[in-house]
């Protein structure tokens, strides 16, 4: 059996920390603060992926809190300011296909980046950082004197959901150790370079991740009171009133991993399920009962679920129970994929990137093995 996921007694979903910087960019081409008193720019129009809501401010022009959102937009020019709002966060910023350079924890205000050379530039902003302390706030891409706002990048026709715990959100996956302190965790966490990532990249499409570390479907890390994540799913915040406007967003594809959090811990004598056949029955019932609600919604979808062979076997075997539930209740367009031989290399036994990309490699081969997922 694996050890644990976490730390014994303490879960470390919840805490945040500092975030580890990719490769140096050229002097000219860094991050650099703007005064508060500088013209502030015309906005670009932008092209969102994941659940944002309006902001209050300037610097807040969109608040978000679910992990992997991103900001595209594009302009004509040398430069792009990027306005933060408040909140630990961690982004990751690309002009085109130069290597993305990290803003961490930024304070509030606006930051200038300059692109190789003027012309026509896309501009990327990936938060790369989970959020579950609270909301962080984003004011928008702007173009200075010398730049001009271009339309928004076109939406992608591909469009994949993931939905998960600590593995979809990139829990510690560029982490080159397994021993990591909270801050490590926070440092080490990149969804971008996750599996939503990396199979996202794969079909060029466009993402949405609605995941928590430490979330399962009726049961959480270690029994720990906090909503699962079937009961966060439909808030756009993790305030449980905030409700998501999913209006518009009919992905192709939706991904889930959920399992993990419910069967990786015993159960304690004050929890409800008085056996763990008792939390089987609930769990798959309740699996059932999520996946029939997403299809409601997005009646093309093909779902994937996907479990690791973590707990003994025991996720692989619930979610392929599961699977056989949903077939009998008449589902067809799914497929379950066990996924093994993996490193769990990253923070506290979690999937470092290699271990991410086998996984999308699997779920990629379920998706390229189904006739007419992505349409005609």
């Amino acid at each position: 059996m694996h050890p644990s996921l976490f730390r014994a007694g303490l879960p470390l979903m919840l805490v945040l920390g500092a975030t580890a910087a990719p490769a140096q960019a050229p002097a000219d081409l860094a991050l650099r603060p703007l005064p508060a008193d500088a013209a502030p720019g015309r906005p670009l129009p932008l092209t969102i992926g994941g659940r944002v809501v309006p902001g209050d401010g300037d610097l807040s022009r969109y608040r978000r809190q679910w992990p992997g959102t991103y900001f595209e937009g594009s302009f004509q020019g040398r430069a792009v300011d990027v306005a933060v709002g408040p909140g630990e966060v961690s982004l990751r910023i690309r002009i085109d296909d130069a290597a993305p350079v990290a803003l961490v924890r930024p304070a509030p205000g606006r930051y200038r980046l300059n692109a190789a050379k003027p012309g026509r530039h896309r501009v990327r902003v990936d938060v790369v950082s989970e959020s579950q302390a609270g909301a962080t706030a984003f004011g928008g891409l702007y173009a200075p004197a010398g730049s001009t706002p271009l339309a928004a990048p076109a939406v992608r026709p591909r469009a994949i959901e993931f939905i998960g715990d600590s593995h979809t959100v990139g829990y510690g996956n560029t982490s080159t150790s397994r021993d990591c302190s909270e801050a490590q965790v926070w440092e080490t966490t990149d969804t971008s370079q996750g599996i939503a990532g990396q199979l996202a990249r794969r079909y060029g499409a466009a993402y949405r991740v609605n995941a928590i570390s430490g979330r399962g479907i009726v049961r959480n890390y270690g029994g720990f009171a906090a909503p699962t994540v079937p009961d966060a799913y439909p808030y756009a915040l993790f305030d449980g009133k905030t409700v998501a406007n999913d209006a518009g967003w009919q992905p192709q594809v939706i991904v889930m991993a959920l399992g993990t959090n419910d069967f990786s811990t015993p159960l304690k004598p004050e929890e409800r399920w008085k056996s763990r056949d008792a939390l089987h029955a609930d769990y798959e019932a309740r699996y059932v009962r999520f996946v029939q609600d997403l299809r409601r919604r997005s009646p093309g979808a093909f779902f994937v679920l996907w479990a690791t062979d973590l707990a003994d076997g025991e996720i692989a075997r619930e979610v392929a129970k599961v699977g056989e539930k949903l077939r009998a209740a008449g589902e067809t367009r799914f497929a379950v994929v066990p996924v093994t031989g993996l490193s769990f290399g990253g923070c506290h036994f979690h999937p470092n990137v290699a271990d991410d990309g086998k996984i999308a490699d699997a779920i990629g081969k379920a998706i390229d093995g189904r006739k007419g997922v992505w349409g005609k």
